[in-house]
């Protein structure tokens, strides 16, 4: 059964017979624009190194997606009409490819498995998110997105800004944000520094 883990063995395989034919790029700029349905409509982007944020539409804040991560691999077979980007969060490196070229490489080496097994995983982390913002209160959206932000890896902490990405991933007021995050410094829970997070000793349930 599939993990809520990152399927690297998968991804590795993918990659493997991907990027034979793919264009590789590399950016060293923060916030620009890797990808987006109105300039790559029709392509597969792979990130190989660093960090990308993921929107929808131009105001909603998916999440950040760490590397490595696939972005249009089932293009080739449903066309995707929702509006995504995906904006660089440090350098980043990859390549892309036509999605249609992707499903045909996927036929021929009979990668089917490893590509669901990728889609089934990215799926149930949209699942998440969605559990962890709708229907919550202010407190229990920045608590989730706190827990999440805890899970990444120094380096990605010590980049994003806490009050901005929890404002832009909730939409919550940024004032009701820095009420909260300043109540939770104050009673020792989270431990912050120029406005990063630097760890999290222990959120309470309610606020």
């Amino acid at each position: 059964m599939l993990s809520l883990s990152k399927p690297v063995n998968e991804f590795g395989k993918l990659d493997q017979c991907l990027s034979k034919y793919g264009t590789c790029f590399e950016l060293c700029n923060e916030k620009q624009t890797v990808f987006s349905n109105d300039n790559h409509k029709g392509n597969t982007f792979v990130i190989l190194s660093g960090a990308v944020s993921l929107w929808r539409g131009e105001h909603i804040l998916v999440g950040i997606a760490q590397a490595p991560f696939i972005i249009g691999l089932s293009d080739g077979v449903m066309k995707n009409d929702m509006q995504y980007k995906l904006i660089t969060e440090g350098n980043c490196a990859g390549y892309h490819l036509p999605s249609s070229q992707t499903i045909n490489i996927i036929e021929k080496n009979n990668l089917w498995r490893e590509a669901f097994c990728w889609l089934a995983w990215k799926n149930r982390i949209m699942e998440l998110r969605d559990l962890e913002l709708i229907g919550h209160n202010s407190y229990e959206q920045i608590r989730a997105t706190l827990i999440s932000m805890n899970e990444w890896d120094e380096e990605l902490r010590f980049r994003i800004g806490v009050m901005n990405y929890i404002h832009q991933r909730t939409r919550i007021s940024r004032s009701v944000v820095a009420e909260v995050l300043a109540a939770l410094r104050k009673g020792g829970y989270i431990v912050m520094n120029k406005g990063k997070l630097v760890g999290i000793t222990r959120l309470p349930s309610e606020y």
